[in-house]
């Protein structure tokens, strides 16, 4: 009963920007110890260990880990998908910056970020497939 509690919780839970550093590092590989997401983390940026691990508690406590402690060292795995995360701070992003408007995401990302022709083509495809289903 907890653990179906703690999941649809999960949906309700905006991962900050750091923990979505910790969550890139733990997708990428798996499941990993804190020492692997350090090491990952510490190529781009100055963080300290204990952050790293102190971060990765607060995130089992969040539940958006989960952590194996059979082991002496634990290992962490996400909870939540990427997709999850990134459906979550896309609905925020819509919801507070672009008052809601999904078209004026659309135009301001395309008029400031080059796409490749190979996004463009994806986009049009996505959108005919978007209209049939109406």
């Amino acid at each position: 009963m907890y653990e179906e509690i703690r999941i649809i919780n999960n949906m309700e839970i905006k991962p900050t920007e750091s923990e979505l550093e910790i969550l890139q590092v733990i997708w990428k590989k798996g499941q990993c110890t804190v020492r692997d997401v350090h090491e990952e983390l510490a190529k781009n940026k100055d963080a300290g260990y204990t952050t790293t691990l102190k971060l990765m508690q607060i995130m089992h406590d969040k539940g958006l880990v989960e952590r194996d402690t059979t082991a002496k060292t634990h290992l962490y795995k996400a909870v939540i998908t990427r997709e999850q995360a990134q459906q979550t701070a896309l609905d925020k992003i819509i919801s507070t910056v672009f008052k809601g408007s999904t078209s004026d995401l659309v135009i301001q990302a395309l008029g400031h970020h080059r796409a490749s022709k190979d996004e463009i083509d994806a986009i049009k495809s996505y959108l005919r497939e978007f209209e049939d289903r109406d």
